[in-house]
This record gives structure tokens, C-alpha cells and sequence, in this order.
């Protein structure tokens, strides 16, 4: 190391960025970057999200119809074939209740579970949920299990 390659050790020093609006002297006084006129040049200028220049903006163009339910219970489907994957998996033994649904990820923390009926269920389990469709109660009845609603 000599003073022909001496440099400020690695992130001590930060590029300040070009100063506008500090005078004509600086090259950059005057307009500071932002052109002549019209709405893009005042301070304060914001566009409004989804603005079009005054044209009728893309949210407003596009018909709307159908009504959404506020009251609509919504619930995480899960099936017999996952239940039976769980078990071949040795993942759950004799019981599913929400816990275990849980802990492997198949519902979340706040979600009601409604168990489906697609698939088979060899395995006897009591399955604890907050409901069940009548194939999915039926097959699990059929296997020597149990369920239980929530």
C-alpha cells in the first residue's frame, strides 16, 4: 500500500446524490430536474393511485355485477386421502384433531376445517373438526372411527 492506491475502507463512504434546487451555479438550479410546467412540476404533487391522466380510469370502465356475502363462513377442505396420507406417514396415529391438522401445515391457526370425502380411509381415527360432509362422516364411521364435531 502506497499513496498512488490509497481508497476509504469498503461502505464508509455514501454518494450523496445529485443536490437540485440549490441555485443556477449548481447546474441544476431553476426547474431542479422536473421540466416546465404542468402538475408533475409543483411541489406537493402526488398521482393518486390508478389515475389516468382524467381518463376514465381502468376500476371505473370495467362493469361490475355479483354481490359478495359478509356473512359467508368460509372453511379449509381437507379430504379422506390426506387424512389416510397422514397416517401412512405416521404422522397422526388413533386421533386428528386440529392440533395435528396444524402442526402439518394443513390448516391455519384461524381457519375452520371441514373434512371432505374424496379417497379411502383404512385407518380407525377419531377426527375432531368443525364439520364433515355425510360421505366423509360415513367413510370414516366405515373404517371404525369416530367423528367428532367441533
Amino acid at each position: 500500500m502506497d499513496l498512488s492506491n490509497l481508497k476509504p475502507a469498503e461502505g464508509s463512504v455514501k454518494n450523496q446524490g445529485k443536490r437540485i434546487g440549490r441555485g443556477q451555479g449548481s447546474g441544476k438550479g431553476g426547474t431542479a430536474t422536473k421540466g416546465h410546467k404542468g402538475q408533475k412540476s409543483r411541489s406537493g404533487y402526488s398521482k393518486k393511485i390508478g389515475f389516468e391522466g382524467g381518463q376514465m380510469p381502468l376500476q371505473r370502465r370495467v362493469p361490475k355485477f355479483g354481490f359478495t356475502n359478509i356473512n359467508r363462513i368460509e372453511y379449509q377442505g381437507i379430504n379422506l386421502d390426506t387424512l389416510q396420507q397422514l397416517v401412512d406417514e405416521k404422522k397422526a396415529t388413533g386421533t386428528v384433531d386440529f392440533d395435528t391438522l396444524f402442526a402439518n401445515r394443513l390448516a391455519g391457526k384461524n381457519d375452520l376445517v371441514k373434512i371432505l370425502g374424496r379417497g379411502k380411509l383404512k385407518a380407525k381415527l377419531k377426527v375432531s373438526a368443525h364439520k364433515f360432509t355425510a360421505s366423509a362422516k360415513a367413510a370414516i364411521e366405515a373404517a371404525g372411527g369416530e367423528a367428532v364435531t367441533l
